[in-house]
């Protein structure tokens, strides 16, 4: 049975604000599966869109822990936070944990503030591409690469085949392009808190210290702190997390979840070709 308390209208109620929290944690890829759930626009968004969806909260906080991935993910998330913060007229504050690099740093500047401890990551704010060359290991094995394109730049930088000077060319031209906008979100959100310093775009990340000497961050604080600071003691932070559905029953050669043999075995593929990528990507920061 609900309390009297809580059937009254809060205008009534002496409790606390309650602020919005939503967690913005891992790698920033694309796609996703039941075994390994990325950090992207179509899994935040939901829960972007309930957080900023309380009519009675003044802001929306947002806890950041990421190395970084896709520009294009990056970005998007940007642009919903800043979207429904305009729409919706909340204040955002970022908080990062322990890296918010690169892709990471590109969410974070959606923040109105942002709060990181000493020790957290911050910056690189640079664009990276690697892969191999196998062409010396398919020649001593014996096998013979067969490639056949319509277009003659059909298969740029292609692992199997030495490096094109050209080719390596074109892909810098293209990181120039994302690094460039970057700069430019990165200019535009900090302005003027933003210190005159020649390795500030270079791609290097410092502690969340150094991150606030060079203007990157606003200032040092958990997220409970800064909102009870904010707000009032009694300030209650809601968590809005992924709702769970319920797995499907299992029938006759099918797991539980509807997925058969081989689907399982696809996908715990997929996920630890996943988790070894966003490994490297945390290692990047020693993490």
């Amino acid at each position: 049975m609900a309390s009297l308390k809580s059937l009254l209208p809060r205008r009534f109620r002496k409790e606390g604000v309650a602020i919005p929290v939503v967690r913005l944690h891992g790698a920033i890829m694309a796609g996703g599966s039941q075994f390994r759930q990325n950090l992207n626009l179509a899994a935040v968004a939901p829960l972007l869109n309930r957080a900023f969806a309380d009519k009675h909260a003044p802001a929306v906080a947002i806890s950041v822990n990421s190395p970084g991935g896709s520009p294009v993910q990056s970005r998007l998330i940007f642009a919903r936070i800043r979207d429904l913060a305009k729409e919706k007229n909340k204040r955002v504050l970022m908080f990062v944990e322990d890296v918010a690099a690169s892709g990471g740093y590109m969410i974070a500047i959606a923040g109105d503030e942002i709060f990181v401890d000493p020790s957290s990551i911050v910056g690189s704010i640079g664009v990276v591409s690697a892969g191999f060359g196998f062409q010396d290991l398919i020649e001593k094995i014996g096998v013979e690469r067969r490639v056949h394109t319509a277009g003659r730049n059909k298969a740029v930088l292609d692992p199997f085949r030495p490096e094109r000077q050209e080719d390596v060319d074109h892909l810098l031209r293209l990181q120039g392009d994302i690094h460039a906008i970057f700069i430019d979100m990165v200019k535009e959100r900090r302005g003027a808190k933003l210190v005159d310093d020649d390795e500030l775009f270079t791609g290097l990340f410092w502690t969340g210290a150094k991150g606030r000497d060079l203007g990157l961050v606003d200032g040092f604080g958990d997220m409970r702190t800064v909102l009870k600071e904010r707000y009032g003691e009694n300030v209650e932070l809601k968590l809005v997390a992924r709702k769970r559905s319920l797995l499907r029953r299992p029938t006759p050669g099918v797991f539980a979840g509807g997925l058969n043999g081989a689907e399982i075995a696809s996908g715990a593929v997929d996920g630890l070709a996943g988790y070894a990528e966003e490994r490297l990507l945390w290692a990047r920061y020693g993490l």
